[in-house]
């Protein structure tokens, strides 16, 4: 019995140091790895992601944008319902009650960019066109009574100035729109929907799209067409490449161009800001003719239906649909059902070149145009002058 109990004892005491000595061994690697985690933490750095395109681009530019609140106070006379029934109105004698015009607010709201240190801001021409007060907002929270010192509704550019006294104002960097592609990227900035600070990105879908393909026939101008959301609010602010460069100047001009948006080149702008910033006027010739492109197909296909009004000579050109009384085109001696086939010897072979090589002469140059006339051949030379109401 003394040597079983002796036996258990020593059987107690080695699972005791069999189990401390397990636990000092699981110390022992435990700390060894914690040490070597954290010795392979401070040795390895995890890389900082680099910063797209777009932010750096808009960092650029982004300070230079502005908001641009508008107000306009309208006069209407509202009719009164009640005393236009014919069974109220005899108990107001035989000339009624007296009308009373009344006055009523207009706010609106849009985009632009600051061009110079001196405060000059450019826009759309429709974003403060009547405007009786301009308000500008810098990103920062800064703001200024704005004064619109020059625009031209022809190509919907417009002037504000601000005066900042010796504060420092942000400016945008004005880029190229000669040197842009189709494909290019293309970032709108701006405040749709009153939305501030907005950014979109897209692309450069194509480039001189005519203002007359897009529904605007009054405006001169041959736009950059993009896939970046371009919203009501976004009109006059800046459209940048991917270095951060103004190309162009946003436009909403179609409520139904779902995914398809519009801007002003650039290099339009830089023609004409020095003008506006003067307060001058921009002149723009033109004609006085209301035209279309023709090609032969088009030719043929009328004058095969025996319907047809006219007869149309089988020609690439530019048909004479309207030729407007008491204009240069009509002084000249050109006739509706009249084909334009050159200027100065230049093949014309739609109505978009038409336009631009009439937008591209002076007020008062004379054009030498060549005419298909039915059979005949005529040389016209028409004296272009200004376009009323470019401002």
């Amino acid at each position: 019995m003394a040597v079983m109990a002796w036996w258990h004892s020593w059987q107690k005491l080695i699972v005791r140091l069999v189990a401390i000595a397990l636990v000092a061994c699981v110390t022992l690697v435990t700390g060894q790895s914690a040490a070597m985690a954290q010795s392979v933490t401070e040795e390895v750095a995890v890389p900082t992601p680099p910063r797209s395109f777009v932010a750096l681009a808009v960092e650029q530019v982004g300070d230079a944008v502005v908001r641009i609140d508008t107000e306009t106070t309208v006069v209407r006379e509202t009719p009164d319902l009640f005393f236009d029934d014919p069974f109220f109105r005899g108990f107001a004698g035989p000339n009624g009650l007296p009308r009373y015009p009344q006055e009523e607010l207009l706010r609106g709201q849009g985009s632009g960019f600051i061009i110079s240190a001196a405060g000059d801001i450019l826009t759309n021409s429709h974003v403060v066109d009547g405007a009786d007060r301009v308000t500008v907002t810098l990103k920062d929270g800064r703001s200024y009574e704005g004064v619109v010192e020059g625009q031209d509704s022809v190509t919907d550019l417009a002037v504000v100035k601000i005066e900042a006294d010796d504060e420092l104002l942000p400016v945008a960097a004005l880029g190229n729109s000669d040197a842009i592609k189709v494909g290019d990227w293309a970032i709108a900035v701006g405040n749709p929907l009153g939305l501030d600070n907005t950014v979109t990105l897209g692309i450069v879908s194509t480039l001189k799209r005519s203002s007359a393909s897009v529904g605007i026939p009054d405006k001169r101008l041959d736009f950059i067409q993009t896939d970046a959301a371009i919203n009501p609010g976004n009109s006059g602010g800046p459209l940048l490449n991917q270095n951060g460069e103004v190309i162009g100047i946003n436009t909403a001009i179609r409520a139904d161009a779902m995914g398809i948006g519009f801007a002003i080149p650039i290099n339009k702008a830089k023609e004409i800001k020095d003008q506006l910033v003067a307060g001058e006027s921009i002149a723009h010739p033109y004609l006085g003719v209301q035209i279309a492109t023709l090609t032969p197909d088009i030719a043929r296909r009328n004058n095969e239906d025996p319907n047809a009004g006219v007869l149309l000579p089988e020609v690439a050109g530019v048909l004479v649909i309207r030729v407007v009384p008491n204009t240069p085109a009509a002084e000249a001696g050109l006739r509706r059902g009249d084909v334009v086939l050159e200027i100065d010897g230049e093949a014309i072979a739609s109505a978009d070149v038409l336009q631009r090589r009439v937008e591209d002469s002076r007020v008062g140059q004379t054009l030498r145009l060549k005419v298909k006339r039915g059979n005949q051949t005529e040389q016209l030379a028409v004296t272009t002058a200004e376009l009323e109401g470019g401002d």
